[in-house]
Protein backbone atom coordinates (compact mmCIF):
# COMPACT_ATOMS: atom_id res chain seq x y z
CA UNK A 1 0.00 0.00 0.00
CA UNK A 2 3.02 2.29 0.93
CA UNK A 3 4.61 1.94 -2.40
CA UNK A 4 1.36 1.91 -4.40
CA UNK A 5 0.66 5.49 -2.82
CA UNK A 6 4.13 6.61 -3.45
CA UNK A 7 4.04 5.45 -7.46
CA UNK A 8 0.83 7.67 -7.35
CA UNK A 9 3.02 10.73 -5.95
CA UNK A 10 5.40 10.40 -8.19
CA UNK A 11 3.14 10.59 -10.86
CA UNK A 12 1.49 13.13 -10.14
CA UNK A 13 4.84 14.95 -9.96
CA UNK A 14 4.97 15.18 -13.82
CA UNK A 15 4.03 18.81 -15.19
CA UNK A 16 1.45 17.65 -17.03
CA UNK A 17 2.28 18.29 -21.23
CA UNK A 18 -0.66 20.57 -21.68
CA UNK A 19 0.34 22.83 -18.97
CA UNK A 20 2.55 26.21 -20.00
CA UNK A 21 5.74 26.81 -18.10
CA UNK A 22 6.41 29.74 -16.32
CA UNK A 23 9.47 31.39 -17.52
CA UNK A 24 12.40 32.44 -15.98
CA UNK A 25 13.64 35.51 -16.26
CA UNK A 26 13.10 36.62 -20.17
CA UNK A 27 16.40 36.98 -22.26
CA UNK A 28 16.72 38.77 -25.97
CA UNK A 29 19.00 35.53 -26.69
CA UNK A 30 18.08 32.34 -27.90
CA UNK A 31 17.19 29.65 -25.57
CA UNK A 32 15.72 29.81 -22.13
CA UNK A 33 15.37 28.26 -18.92
CA UNK A 34 11.95 27.58 -17.79
CA UNK A 35 10.43 26.41 -14.52
CA UNK A 36 7.74 24.71 -13.19
CA UNK A 37 6.75 23.67 -9.35
CA UNK A 38 4.60 20.93 -7.66
CA UNK A 39 4.66 19.21 -4.67
CA UNK A 40 7.90 20.75 -3.42
CA UNK A 41 9.76 19.56 -6.59
CA UNK A 42 10.82 21.49 -9.17
CA UNK A 43 11.58 20.86 -13.21
CA UNK A 44 13.96 23.05 -14.86
CA UNK A 45 14.05 22.75 -18.73
CA UNK A 46 16.43 24.11 -21.00
CA UNK A 47 15.13 25.29 -23.67
CA UNK A 48 16.31 25.92 -27.27
CA UNK A 49 13.82 25.11 -30.17
CA UNK A 50 15.44 23.81 -33.62
CA UNK A 51 19.01 23.31 -31.52
CA UNK A 52 18.67 20.68 -29.74
CA UNK A 53 18.69 22.87 -26.33
CA UNK A 54 22.24 24.11 -27.24
CA UNK A 55 22.80 26.72 -24.75
CA UNK A 56 23.55 30.62 -25.31
CA UNK A 57 25.13 32.77 -23.51
CA UNK A 58 21.94 33.89 -22.50
CA UNK A 59 20.91 30.31 -21.26
CA UNK A 60 24.19 30.10 -19.29
CA UNK A 61 23.72 33.21 -17.76
CA UNK A 62 19.98 32.44 -16.78
CA UNK A 63 20.78 29.05 -15.53
CA UNK A 64 23.70 30.46 -12.99
CA UNK A 65 21.02 33.08 -11.60
CA UNK A 66 17.71 30.37 -11.65
CA UNK A 67 20.01 27.94 -9.39
CA UNK A 68 21.23 30.77 -6.87
CA UNK A 69 17.53 31.76 -6.95
CA UNK A 70 16.56 27.95 -6.31
CA UNK A 71 19.04 27.46 -3.61
CA UNK A 72 17.96 30.09 -1.28
CA UNK A 73 14.32 28.61 -1.08
CA UNK A 74 14.03 26.55 1.89
CA UNK A 75 10.41 25.08 0.63
CA UNK A 76 11.83 23.16 -2.09
CA UNK A 77 12.79 19.71 -2.08
CA UNK A 78 14.21 18.53 -4.95
CA UNK A 79 15.09 19.42 -8.45
CA UNK A 80 14.62 17.56 -11.72
CA UNK A 81 16.64 18.84 -14.57
CA UNK A 82 16.17 18.17 -18.51
CA UNK A 83 15.68 19.45 -21.58
CA UNK A 84 12.97 20.14 -23.49
CA UNK A 85 11.30 18.11 -26.98
CA UNK A 86 13.00 15.20 -26.27
CA UNK A 87 16.90 16.58 -26.08
CA UNK A 88 18.84 17.30 -22.92
CA UNK A 89 21.29 19.94 -24.07
CA UNK A 90 23.58 19.47 -27.39
CA UNK A 91 26.06 21.54 -25.39
CA UNK A 92 26.98 24.96 -26.03
CA UNK A 93 25.54 27.22 -28.76
CA UNK A 94 28.49 26.84 -31.21
CA UNK A 95 26.69 29.40 -34.12
CA UNK A 96 27.46 32.23 -31.45
CA UNK A 97 31.45 31.41 -30.94
CA UNK A 98 32.65 33.80 -34.02
CA UNK A 99 31.00 36.57 -32.60
CA UNK A 100 31.53 35.99 -28.22
CA UNK A 101 34.36 33.21 -28.24
CA UNK A 102 36.60 34.32 -30.55
CA UNK A 103 39.68 36.36 -29.08
CA UNK A 104 42.29 35.24 -26.56
CA UNK A 105 39.98 37.63 -23.65
CA UNK A 106 36.42 36.39 -25.20
CA UNK A 107 37.38 32.49 -24.90
CA UNK A 108 38.77 32.91 -21.21
CA UNK A 109 35.62 35.14 -20.28
CA UNK A 110 33.26 32.81 -21.56
CA UNK A 111 34.69 29.81 -20.12
CA UNK A 112 35.86 31.22 -16.91
CA UNK A 113 32.97 33.97 -16.30
CA UNK A 114 29.99 32.25 -18.02
CA UNK A 115 29.95 28.55 -17.93
CA UNK A 116 32.06 27.71 -14.56
CA UNK A 117 29.88 29.86 -12.64
CA UNK A 118 26.64 28.22 -14.10
CA UNK A 119 28.09 24.87 -13.83
CA UNK A 120 29.11 25.65 -9.66
CA UNK A 121 25.32 27.54 -8.86
CA UNK A 122 24.44 23.58 -10.24
CA UNK A 123 27.06 21.67 -7.80
CA UNK A 124 26.63 23.72 -5.40
CA UNK A 125 23.50 24.12 -4.87
CA UNK A 126 22.06 22.74 -1.12
CA UNK A 127 18.96 20.47 -2.30
CA UNK A 128 18.99 17.36 -3.99
CA UNK A 129 19.43 18.00 -7.74
CA UNK A 130 18.20 14.67 -10.44
CA UNK A 131 19.20 14.90 -14.16
CA UNK A 132 16.33 13.36 -16.55
CA UNK A 133 17.94 12.58 -19.61
CA UNK A 134 16.28 11.72 -23.26
CA UNK A 135 18.02 11.82 -26.54
CA UNK A 136 21.32 13.80 -26.92
CA UNK A 137 23.30 14.81 -23.89
CA UNK A 138 27.13 15.66 -25.19
CA UNK A 139 29.51 18.29 -24.60
CA UNK A 140 28.14 21.21 -21.87
CA UNK A 141 24.60 18.93 -21.80
CA UNK A 142 27.26 16.48 -19.84
CA UNK A 143 29.06 19.13 -18.16
CA UNK A 144 25.83 20.27 -16.57
CA UNK A 145 24.08 16.41 -16.09
CA UNK A 146 27.39 15.98 -14.30
CA UNK A 147 27.05 18.40 -11.64
CA UNK A 148 23.46 16.87 -10.71
CA UNK A 149 23.43 14.56 -7.76
CA UNK A 150 21.58 11.39 -9.83
CA UNK A 151 21.06 10.79 -13.40
CA UNK A 152 18.33 9.50 -14.68
CA UNK A 153 18.87 8.44 -19.03
CA UNK A 154 16.80 7.11 -21.48
CA UNK A 155 18.23 3.56 -23.11
CA UNK A 156 18.31 5.38 -26.33
CA UNK A 157 20.16 8.82 -25.10
CA UNK A 158 23.70 9.41 -26.30
CA UNK A 159 27.12 10.97 -24.58
CA UNK A 160 29.84 12.37 -25.26
CA UNK A 161 31.96 15.21 -25.48
CA UNK A 162 33.41 15.60 -29.38
CA UNK A 163 35.11 18.75 -28.83
CA UNK A 164 38.62 17.96 -29.90
CA UNK A 165 37.10 18.15 -32.94
CA UNK A 166 36.37 21.72 -32.80
CA UNK A 167 39.87 22.19 -31.77
CA UNK A 168 39.83 23.01 -28.76
CA UNK A 169 40.41 21.10 -24.63
CA UNK A 170 37.42 20.99 -21.98
CA UNK A 171 38.18 24.26 -19.51
CA UNK A 172 39.81 22.99 -16.11
CA UNK A 173 36.42 23.70 -14.22
CA UNK A 174 34.26 22.15 -16.83
CA UNK A 175 36.74 19.07 -16.59
CA UNK A 176 36.77 18.76 -12.56
CA UNK A 177 33.58 17.55 -12.13
CA UNK A 178 33.55 15.04 -15.49
CA UNK A 179 36.41 13.55 -14.09
CA UNK A 180 35.45 13.31 -10.64
CA UNK A 181 32.90 11.01 -11.69
CA UNK A 182 33.80 9.08 -14.22
CA UNK A 183 38.06 9.24 -13.22
CA UNK A 184 40.91 9.50 -15.05
CA UNK A 185 41.24 6.93 -17.59
CA UNK A 186 37.38 7.04 -18.39
CA UNK A 187 38.05 11.01 -18.84
CA UNK A 188 40.84 10.84 -20.67
CA UNK A 189 38.84 8.19 -23.29
CA UNK A 190 35.93 10.36 -23.72
CA UNK A 191 37.79 13.57 -24.48
CA UNK A 192 40.95 11.76 -26.92
CA UNK A 193 38.13 9.68 -28.76
CA UNK A 194 35.79 12.03 -28.97
CA UNK A 195 32.80 9.48 -29.37
CA UNK A 196 29.77 9.88 -28.82
CA UNK A 197 28.27 6.95 -26.99
CA UNK A 198 25.34 5.47 -25.78
CA UNK A 199 23.06 5.20 -22.27
CA UNK A 200 24.65 1.75 -21.46
CA UNK A 201 28.32 2.26 -22.08
CA UNK A 202 27.66 5.71 -20.41
CA UNK A 203 26.25 3.94 -17.18
CA UNK A 204 29.15 1.01 -17.33
CA UNK A 205 31.66 4.22 -17.40
CA UNK A 206 30.37 5.13 -14.05
CA UNK A 207 28.60 8.70 -15.95
CA UNK A 208 25.01 7.68 -14.72
CA UNK A 209 22.74 6.31 -12.05
CA UNK A 210 20.09 4.38 -13.92
CA UNK A 211 18.95 3.19 -17.59
CA UNK A 212 15.38 3.01 -18.46
CA UNK A 213 13.12 2.45 -21.29
CA UNK A 214 12.47 5.99 -23.24
CA UNK A 215 8.95 5.59 -22.49
CA UNK A 216 9.64 5.28 -19.02
CA UNK A 217 13.19 7.83 -18.52
CA UNK A 218 10.10 10.81 -16.92
CA UNK A 219 8.32 8.51 -15.16
CA UNK A 220 11.51 7.03 -13.33
CA UNK A 221 12.82 10.67 -13.03
CA UNK A 222 10.04 11.93 -10.92
CA UNK A 223 9.54 8.56 -8.92
CA UNK A 224 13.16 9.19 -7.69
CA UNK A 225 12.10 12.48 -6.92
CA UNK A 226 9.41 11.33 -4.93
CA UNK A 227 11.39 9.16 -3.25
CA UNK A 228 13.82 12.23 -2.31
CA UNK A 229 10.81 14.32 -1.07
CA UNK A 230 9.26 11.58 1.06
CA UNK A 231 12.52 11.41 3.13
CA UNK A 232 13.77 14.20 5.36
CA UNK A 233 15.09 17.80 4.32
CA UNK A 234 17.32 18.93 6.65
CA UNK A 235 19.38 15.22 6.47
CA UNK A 236 18.72 15.32 2.85
CA UNK A 237 20.90 18.87 2.82
CA UNK A 238 23.36 17.60 5.01
CA UNK A 239 24.49 14.18 3.03
CA UNK A 240 24.93 16.19 0.02
CA UNK A 241 27.02 18.77 2.24
CA UNK A 242 28.77 16.41 4.32
CA UNK A 243 29.80 14.16 0.76
CA UNK A 244 30.57 17.29 -0.87
CA UNK A 245 33.60 18.12 2.10
CA UNK A 246 34.93 14.60 2.54
CA UNK A 247 35.06 13.81 -1.44
CA UNK A 248 39.02 14.68 -2.19
CA UNK A 249 38.98 17.84 -4.79
CA UNK A 250 41.99 19.02 -5.80
CA UNK A 251 42.71 22.73 -5.85
CA UNK A 252 42.07 25.35 -8.10
CA UNK A 253 44.42 26.22 -10.99
CA UNK A 254 46.37 29.46 -10.12
CA UNK A 255 45.87 32.08 -12.82
CA UNK A 256 49.30 31.83 -14.25
CA UNK A 257 48.14 28.05 -15.13
CA UNK A 258 44.66 29.20 -16.49
CA UNK A 259 46.90 31.77 -18.51
CA UNK A 260 49.08 29.19 -19.86
CA UNK A 261 46.40 26.85 -21.03
CA UNK A 262 43.81 29.46 -22.68
CA UNK A 263 46.72 30.74 -24.20
CA UNK A 264 48.20 27.61 -25.55
CA UNK A 265 44.81 27.33 -28.09
CA UNK A 266 42.31 30.05 -27.78
CA UNK A 267 43.97 32.08 -31.12
CA UNK A 268 45.02 29.04 -32.42
CA UNK A 269 44.66 27.66 -36.39
CA UNK A 270 43.33 24.84 -35.09
CA UNK A 271 40.75 26.14 -33.16
CA UNK A 272 39.28 28.87 -35.34
CA UNK A 273 39.36 25.88 -37.91
CA UNK A 274 37.64 23.78 -35.85
CA UNK A 275 35.27 26.06 -35.12
CA UNK A 276 35.03 27.11 -38.72
CA UNK A 277 34.26 23.67 -39.93
CA UNK A 278 31.37 23.15 -37.46
CA UNK A 279 29.70 25.83 -38.88
CA UNK A 280 30.41 25.18 -42.67
CA UNK A 281 29.51 21.93 -42.16
CA UNK A 282 33.10 20.36 -43.66
CA UNK A 283 35.66 17.94 -42.20
CA UNK A 284 37.90 20.43 -40.32
CA UNK A 285 41.93 20.49 -41.63
CA UNK A 286 44.04 20.41 -38.47
CA UNK A 287 47.75 21.87 -38.61
CA UNK A 288 49.01 21.43 -35.24
CA UNK A 289 49.10 25.12 -34.35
Amino acid sequence: MALAKLRSFARNLIPPPWRKPALAPATPDTGQILLERKEGVVTVKLYNPGKLNALSVRMWETLRSTFRSLSADQSIRCIVLRGADGNFAAGADIAQFPAMRHTLEQVRRYHLETIAPALRAVDECPHPTVACIEGVCVGGGLEIASQCDLRVAAADSRFGVPINKLGFPMAPDELRRLLALCGRAVALEILLEARVFGAAEAKEKGLLTRVVPPEKVVEEAYAVAARIVAGAPIAQRLNKRLIHRLAPEPPRLSEAELDEIFVAFAESHDHREGVAAFLEKRPPQFRGE
